[in-house]
């Protein structure tokens, strides 16, 4: 499709190295493991790689808290190492992502070094330093989301300095126009390297009041939530002057040409789409997370679609989330059955779809022992019953001892039913959920209905969704049924059409006249001849 750029067909996967494939026994993923899986990659059928951070950091928060931007980690190996993984992905025709932190640093930065050395450093204006109050208290009320405040006390110095996450995460001060030029000359020393683009990381976050003023407090907080959604963040996130950093980031990216930039955003769908930019001068595709928290029924899927189609900027192009390393796994949330329902409809609806590694394979959420934790959000906030690290744990390629992602004991745990559901097993099994990521994807890449084509709901009562895909002459329609009981979807006569693929992986080929029959938590994609009902 030469006319559009190419993320607008692509299926986009992403890799937790640390979790994915290791080749040197120490038990955490490599660079070199990656490549090794890339036949994998290309038989699934995807078309790009989003990795996460793999820059050299001491690992406080796995890579997230970043010491050197313009290097590898040793423990994923090295920077040839990354070259010949661009070199052996894009001679495979895949795409290979970063992940870019721009919000925070690790305390061991030598950026953060200088800065904190003296009050006149020349980088101390590259993070957020603040006196305390008269009784030497914080500065403000501003919150941690990993827990307290966050404001950390350097004794040093005697000044605040200001940390939205964990206190070895310094934010920097996106305000300082040398810190953005640091940042984009990074960008550019990987897009020169031959890096398709960037996930760039708590995007919302870059901006924070000027005046440094205290939050409000959040009255719809639930008591036993995250401690930090006591405040509304509205001084500290999702800043008017965000505009004006999307603008420059998109900049760099299009010196380089067809560059992809995505944004995690977690914000409510309305907040969302302004970072596609002024003009659509933005990010390309700024994350949207709605299918990861939304109530599993048709009906408020149904309606959080059309919300967010409705939303859109004219020419913005959409994109859906199933699964991520910070949530929890999608056939945990709503079981391996709906797993299966998940996946049609992910990969059916109008956008760029991303997929989380081991979701293919309806890997679930796996239950951590106390002494195996890891997250640190977790072991700041131990009342809170929402780790990160039951979605992190290795990548489930056979029924070896350690599932064929390491010789040595890995540093998270197996999942106890990986030897039923791992990548070997599944090759094998016409019906596993598997086979029907791939059909889906091979589905779409050869429909341009799918790739391109237009939304348009039907409406529906009780566990059904319906939907048709149109492009040109060519009209798809989606049913979906999310009960557990059999469904039969009614249209005028003039319905008629052939089965394409059936979530149960059975049926191809099928006649559909008038009447669509659903069995129990089962999902089709039919191909509609002649004139489609409106209704």
């Amino acid at each position: 499709m030469p006319d559009v750029p190419w993320w607008n067909s692509a299926v986009i996967y992403e890799i937790y190295p640390r979790s994915f494939q290791d080749t040197n026994a120490d038990g955490v993923g490599d660079l070199r493991g990656i490549i090794a899986r890339l036949p994998y990659l290309v038989e699934l059928g995807v078309d790009a790689i989003w990795i996460c951070p793999i820059f050299p950091s001491p690992m406080a928060d796995f890579g997230y808290d970043v010491a050197n931007y313009i290097g590898i980690d040793p423990l994923f190996g090295t920077l040839p190492d990354f070259d010949v993984l661009l070199a052996e992905a894009h001679r495979s025709g895949l795409k290979v992502l970063l992940d870019l932190v721009p919000n925070h640093t690790s305390d061991r930065h030598p950026w953060f070094v200088q800065s904190r050395s003296s009050r006149d450093n020349a980088k101390r204006d590259w993070y957020l330093w603040r006196d305390g109050g008269a009784d030497g208290a914080e500065p403000n009320n501003w919150l941690s989301q990993f827990g307290g405040s966050a404001w950390e006390f350097d004794p040093h110095t005697a000044q605040y300095y200001y940390h939205a996450f964990l206190k070895q995460q310094p934010d920097l001060n996106w305000r300082n126009p040398q810190v953005r030029h640091a940042i984009y000359d990074a960008m550019r020393f990987w897009l020169q390297r031959g890096v398709d683009g960037f996930r760039v990381d708590v995007l919302w976050h870059l901006i924070k009041d000027d005046q440094f003023r205290d939050n409000p407090v959040n009255p719809g907080f639930a008591v036993g939530g995250p401690p930090h959604e006591a405040l509304l963040p509205l001084y500290t996130t999702d800043r008017p002057e965000m505009a004006e950093v999307l603008a420059q980031m998109r900049d760099v990216v299009d010196q380089f040409g067809e560059r992809l930039l995505i944004g995690e955003i977690y914000l409510p769908v309305e907040r969302l789409v302004a970072y596609y930019g002024r003009d659509l001068r933005g990010v390309h595709l700024p994350f949207n997370f709605s299918l990861l928290g939304a109530p599993w029924h048709a009906g408020t899927i149904g309606k959080l679609i059309q919300e967010y189609e409705a939303a859109l900027p004219k020419g913005g192009w959409p994109n859906w989330v199933l699964g991520n390393h910070d949530r929890p796994r999608i056939a945990g949330r709503v079981g391996r059955k709906q797993a299966r329902i998940a996946a049609m409809l992910l990969l059916t609806l109008r956008g760029t779809p991303t997929i989380y590694f081991g979701d293919e394979i309806g890997m679930t959420q796996v239950p951590i022992p106390p002494d195996r934790v890891r997250d640190p959000f977790q072991k700041n906030l131990p009342g809170i019953k929402m780790g990160r690290d039951g979605s992190r744990t290795p990548m489930q390629w056979d029924d070896s001892r350690y599932a064929g992602f390491s010789e040595a004991e890995p540093w998270l745990p197996l999942a106890d039913d990986f030897r039923q559901y791992n990548v070997a097993k599944q090759r094998s099994d016409p019906t596993s959920i598997y086979q029907l990521y791939r059909q889906l994807i091979a589905l779409r890449r050869s429909r341009s209905a799918l790739l391109r084509g237009s939304y348009r709901p039907i409406h529906a009562d009780g566990d059904l969704l319906l939907f048709f895909r149109e492009q040109g002459p060519e009209r798809l329609l989606v049913a979906l049924n999310f009960g557990t009981g059999a469904a039969v979807a009614k249209f005028p006569d003039e319905l008629v059409g052939t089965l394409l693929l059936s979530s149960h992986l059975d049926r191809q080929g099928e006649d559909v006249r008038g009447t669509i029959k659903l069995r129990s938590e089962e999902g089709v994609v039919i191909e509609v001849a002649g004139k489609t009902p409106m209704r």
